[in-house]
């Protein structure tokens, strides 16, 4: 086995914390060399043998980091990304990848130039529930899929403080945070919608960012519905599947992010498996048989995410997250705020899979 991979990371914010540190600290196969912190948070009594940085060249600077994860603020992704590359490092971003599909077109061109790893940080294509859906669908227990309906809820009715995330800017709001993640998850299972149409909304009193939305996916032959709020005091079910044959109905959120900000590390058999109460119910019918019955939830798996960075890095493997499918994201994104704005539908012109374009038409009559 090659050395280690020896890792800068950008921030120790949530996401650090929380996800990139625990995930790379927990892998043999990378060493977290270097973090960012130009205020102490805490990493150090963490993390004891690993260099505090000040400043971001610190990491561009230092020639035995090969990786470093870009996890600040969504609006500096692409300066900081574009500064990684031409410094010979590989580099996985947070989502979304950058603000527009121009700067993320270009950050793609330059990652090939450089012969460099560029991945984003999708984790949640690894969330049980997800994984229990995909699994679903495959399989056909619903016969033909007719409505797919995903919601990622939250109930914060005030403004938090001290925090980018509430400040107007480009690329703040919810679209952008949980957007990305429910977005690409469609994408994963259907591909590219044929159009977008998009209620996006500010709920919260004295909100300054986008903290609603309500996005339709139009593809030929299912319905894809995907919703999120601040304000859900009740939440529903996360995943709502119907199909011609049945349907499956999914409540509770997968269990890796929680275990991770409780401080424990993704590692040992239980890892990622969710409580039993939290199972899908399958109401079908299977090869002439009506089956209505809780089914297990697959476990959880984002060390499956670093694993994969490594062997790509190492030439082993393909990416699993490439960065025209994290592209792919924003044009939805851009398409949706492009709808709600004109109130219309926004049809997708495809040429191929990794780009697409948008116009605007009315609806059908």
């Amino acid at each position: 086995m090659e050395k280690v991979i020896k890792v800068g990371l950008a921030s120790y914010g949530m996401s650090g914390k929380v996800f990139h540190a625990p995930l790379l600290a927990s892998n043999p196969n990378f060493c977290l060399k270097k973090i960012l912190e130009r205020s102490p948070k805490g990493s150090k009594e963490r993390y004891p043998d690993v260099e505090i940085a000040t400043d971001y060249g610190s990491l561009l600077e230092d020639k035995e980091i090969e990786l470093i994860v870009v996890n600040t603020p969504d609006r500096t992704h692409f300066e900081l990304s574009k500064s990684a590359l031409l410094a010979g490092k590989h580099v996985v971003v947070e989502k979304p990848v950058t603000m527009t599909t121009s700067e993320g077109e270009e950050l793609n061109k330059l990652a090939k130039k450089q012969n460099s790893v560029l991945s984003i940080f999708q984790n949640r294509r690894w969330d049980g529930d997800f994984l229990t859906v995909k699994k679903v669908i495959d399989k056909k227990w619903l016969g033909r899929l007719v409505v797919f309906e995903s919601h990622f809820d939250r109930y914060r009715n005030f403004i938090q403080e001290h925090t980018w995330k509430e400040e107007e800017d480009k690329g703040t709001g919810i679209l952008y945070n949980l957007g990305s993640h429910l977005i690409d998850q469609a994408l994963v299972l259907f591909g590219t919608p044929e159009s977008i149409t998009a209620d996006i909304d500010k709920v919260r009193t004295g909100s300054s960012v986008v903290d609603y939305f309500d996005l339709r996916l139009g593809y030929e032959s299912v319905k894809v519905i995907l919703r999120a709020s601040y304000l859900v005091r009740e939440p529903g079910p996360r995943f709502t599947l119907h199909g011609t044959e049945g349907s499956f109905i999914k409540f509770g959120i997968d269990p890796q992010e929680q275990a991770l900000n409780e401080g424990r590390l993704p590692v040992g058999e239980d890892w990622g498996k969710e409580e039993e109460k939290f199972r899908g119910l399958l109401n079908t019918n299977l090869n002439g048989d009506h089956i209505q019955d809780k089914i297990e939830t697959l476990p959880g798996n984002y060390p499956i995410y670093y694993n994969n960075i490594y062997a790509a890095i190492r030439g082993e493997s393909e990416l699993l997250v490439k960065p025209e499918e994290a592209l792919n994201v924003i044009r939805v994104i851009e398409a949706a705020i492009e709808s709600n704005q004109k109130q219309q539908t926004v049809y997708l012109n495809v040429p191929n899979s990794s780009s697409i374009s948008s116009s605007v038409k009315k609806c059908p009559d």
